[in-house]
């Protein structure tokens, strides 16, 4: 115990990298079950076949980014030094013990020269996403999707007000045709279109003006990006992940960005689960349409004063009309710009009304009620919340799409923004889901080849099947 200790470093040993890699590391499952080959045909757009100096191999450089993401590593400096002393990861790298890393420069320059503005993270994400698709690990049925906000590379404080024109909504033209059709249904004329001149006053980042400011009840509040990813209900494999400024509503991209994985992926989900933030009558109505199921949270109705609300009121859809508590019916008036069915009182019999003060504090003595001209589908969506199967749907979300944010939280930086710009910060999204279903990929393989090797260890195999158990594993 008291000698000195022996100089053991300048000892030399014939050894393998294969014999320092552990069995069961990540990235030996991950090299068993994610091809990597199929980015060359990916990128070869991107060099010149006859010209230049050697390029870095890129698959190999595509696999030093996985990395980071993989291991949570932000810092690409960081990487690269990582890469230098650890084992595993030169041996997923195809990297000899004393092989030079590439500097980190290197790994960045092609990141903002060659592949920035560009498609070809997508396309990787595409083709993971296919892989697994290849082993059954999507099924396409049931697809959950949510957001969550990325910390912008930007100081709160360092802002300034600008005046912008609001955007019109991403239903309008849906929207305003439906409005049309209730109109001439009543009887009514067209409404004419109406030239967006409405401007807000909103806070831009000096430091990264693509941000949006994020002021959310029961959130943080600053400068944020938001993720909306949609996974699969099977093994939550992510199927897509589109990034947008953090003032945008959940609601917005969600259709567009559905129609999208449909089509992209061939998949025809029986229904989808989303929170309270995706309810809008739009959504709800889009998805009739596609005849998918959409299985809502709760959203609770806006607080009025009025101790009668609009709850009490009874919509009799035969009539088209709202009958109140003390039973006098409320006729269509119109269906206004913003897509609600106007139904109003009678002024003559609500003056004498005795619950008057409790229905509106309307100088004129009419009680108004607002319809949406989806509202039946807003209806139905409801009644479908509240069978045994919308429960069972909507319960699954916390171990699906929620489960999916946390682990890219805790285990693979997605708390932060990595990078200033919307289509950086997409590409950070696109890797992060990318280095998650590589992920997911490898333990399923894993865990099916240890439940097979259980079932062969107990003789069930060849007892059940008639084959040879070492022949089958």
């Amino acid at each position: 115990m008291l000698r000195e200790p022996s100089p053991q470093q300048y000892e030399l040993e014939m050894v393998t990298l294969e014999e320092l890699v552990p069995k069961n590391h990540l990235v030996r499952l991950i090299d068993k079950s994610v091809d990597f080959e199929f980015i060359r045909d990916e990128v070869a757009h991107l060099y010149c076949p006859n010209n230049g100096r050697p390029p870095v191999d890129p698959v190999r450089l595509f696999k030093i980014m996985l990395l980071g993401y993989l291991f949570g590593i932000p810092s690409e400096r960081k990487l690269i030094k990582e890469i230098e002393v650890n084992v595993a990861y030169r041996w997923f790298l195809r990297m000899g013990l004393t092989e030079k890393v590439i500097d980190a420069s290197t790994l960045s320059q092609n990141r903002i020269r060659r592949f920035n503005g560009t498609d070809v993270f997508e396309r990787i994400f595409n083709r993971i996403v296919m892989q697994a698709m290849d082993k059954g690990y999507v099924s396409g049925y049931t697809l959950y999707t949510d957001s969550t906000h990325l910390k912008a590379n930007a100081n709160k404080r360092k802002s300034r007000n600008e005046e912008v024109a609001v955007s019109t909504g991403a239903y309008v033209n849906e929207l305003n045709e439906a409005i049309n059709q209730d109109r001439l249904a009543h009887g009514k004329k067209p409404l004419k279109p109406k030239e967006n001149t409405d401007t807000k006053n909103i806070k831009v980042s000096t430091t990264d003006p693509e941000s949006g400011f994020m002021h959310r009840d029961q959130k943080p509040q600053g400068f944020f990006y938001l993720d909306h990813r949609t996974v699969d209900g099977k093994h939550n494999i992510i199927v897509d992940t589109h990034i947008t400024a953090g003032n945008v509503h959940d609601s917005q991209p969600y259709i567009k960005r559905l129609d999208t994985v449909l089509d992209k992926f061939k998949l025809s989900p029986l229904a989808v689960g989303l929170d309270a933030g995706y309810f809008t009558a739009s959504v709800a109505h889009a998805l009739e349409e596609r005849q998918i199921a959409g299985v809502f949270g709760y959203r609770r109705p806006p607080k009025t004063k009025n101790p009668i609300k609009k709850k009490h009121f009874e919509f009799n859809a035969e009539d088209n009309h709202y009958t109140c508590p003390q039973g006098q019916q409320l006729l269509y008036k119109t269906t206004n710009r913003l897509g609600y069915r106007e139904y109003h009182s009678d002024a003559k019999i609500c003056v004498n009304c005795p619950r008057l003060n409790d229905c509106t504090k309307s100088t004129g003595h009419k009680k108004i009620v607002a319809r949406h001209v989806m509202q039946d589908s807003v209806d139905r969506a409801n009644k479908l919340r509240l069978t045994p199967s919308g429960k069972r749907i909507y319960r699954r979300r916390c171990a699906t799409v929620e489960r999916s944010f946390a682990d890219a939280k805790q285990h693979h930086g997605h708390r932060y923004a990595r990078f200033r710009g919307l289509m950086k910060v997409q590409m950070q999204g696109l890797l992060a889901a990318t280095a998650q279903n590589m992920k997911k990929m490898a333990l399923l393989a894993a865990f099916l080849h240890f439940f097979i090797a259980e079932l062969a260890n107990m003789k069930l195999i060849r007892r059940v099947w008639g084959v040879d158990n070492q022949q089958y594993c």
